[in-house]
């Protein structure tokens, strides 16, 4: 035992550089863990100035000083930003609060009197007190669900002071990171070792990828949303600002977002439209909206993303989902191809030899 131990030790970190990149990625890990929350608004501005730092190259390509592109990104994150937080999510609280008031009870009439009707159909699968027991049940989980959203008491204060806090560090964070990036980032190689060919290695290959993901997914996000609110307008369907964010904010999770979505957007159109052409339009709409998605929209986005199994997808949006929330879930897959990245360029020990045998020859 103690013999397979020690030579797979050997194989895997018998290079100085394997040994680096594991404490890496260890001390990532246990500080995303331990200190993720408190580090919320600093990795949440940092997520935010990578994104920015593209449009800062694009702009600066085309003959814009680095001032002026830096100030003019800034500017329109800034206009965005509070854009968002004085127009958007009013409205859409609003609606959502409407839908909690309005729609949950017909929906809840609807599928009382559909459950209550089941022993007259199905007579041999369903009794009376099962339909029974299963109308209670929904009436339950629909009243409590209305209740968390409409109740507002005084232990939402902390969280509101907490929201605060956060919208006021995020954009002077942002600043700072898209402002001082050089300062920042040869202040963290210092701590790295001189030779570096693995970690090099590694960031390179993600660093393109990941930026690439993170932009398309908010363009992505944009696109579906808006166009899903466009499409749900058109057709005078009630609700249709919050279903286009719902809509949007799905894509966020590949095959689960687009199958949990559909059941709030299937449940509105329902209780408006009832079995009709209209109602049938709605979905067929909504269907297309995901095929140009999946289909179109994807591949041209994230044509230079690492390909991945959709097993190892679905389980990197479980493990980080759970370990990080909502932002766990945003970067399951850059987080699942840097952990590829990383297996791949792994140093191994026959390698490692290999390699130095190339350069003693050469």
């Amino acid at each position: 035992m103690l013999a397979v131990i020690k030579e797979w030790f050997t194989t895997y970190f018998s290079d100085e550089e394997a040994v680096y990149l594991f404490i890496i990625l260890l001390g990532g890990l246990l500080v995303m863990l331990f200190m993720g929350r408190m580090l919320a608004p600093a990795i949440t501005a940092l997520v935010l100035a990578y994104l920015m730092q593209g449009l800062i190259n694009a702009l600066t390509r085309r003959g814009m000083g680095h001032t002026g592109a830096l100030y003019l990104v800034y500017i329109f994150f800034i206009t965005l930003l509070f854009g968002t937080l004085m127009v958007l999510t009013p409205m859409v609280w609003k609606q959502t609060l409407t839908l909690v008031q309005d729609q949950l009870p017909r929906l809840l009439s609807s599928s009382e009197s559909w459950l209550l009707h089941l022993p007259e159909r199905y007579p041999d699968m369903v009794s009376t007190v099962q339909a029974e027991q299963m109308a209670g049940a929904l009436r339950s989980e629909v009243a409590e669900a209305g209740q968390s959203v409409l109740t507002v008491s005084l232990s939402s204060i902390p969280q509101l002071v907490q929201v605060m806090v956060f919208i006021v560090l995020v954009p002077l964070l942002v600043f700072f990171f898209l402002k001082d990036r050089d300062k920042l980032v040869g202040w963290f190689l210092q701590f790295l070792p001189a030779r570096r060919r693995v970690l090099d290695r590694v960031w390179k290959e993600m660093d393109q990828q990941i930026a690439n993901y993170v932009r398309g997914k908010a363009v992505e996000i944009v696109l579906i949303g808006v166009t899903s609110f466009i499409c749900f307008a058109a057709f005078g369907l009630h609700y249709a600002l919050l279903l286009g964010v719902l809509v949007g904010l799905s894509v966020v999770v590949p095959y689960i977002g687009a199958t949990v979505v559909t059941l709030p957007v299937a449940a509105v159109a329902w209780v408006q439209f009832g079995w009709s052409t209209d109602f049938a339009l709605v979905m067929l709409a909504y269907a297309i909206i995901q095929f140009i998605d999946g289909n179109i929209l994807v591949p041209i986005l994230f044509s230079e993303a690492v390909n991945l199994h959709p097993v190892a997808i679905i389980v990197a949006i479980l493990v980080f989902g759970g370990m990080w929330g909502f932002w766990g879930i945003f970067f399951a897959i850059p987080l699942a191809t840097l952990l590829k990245a990383v297996l791949d360029a792994w140093p191994r020990w026959r390698q490692t030899v290999a390699e130095h045998s190339e350069s003693t020859a050469a």
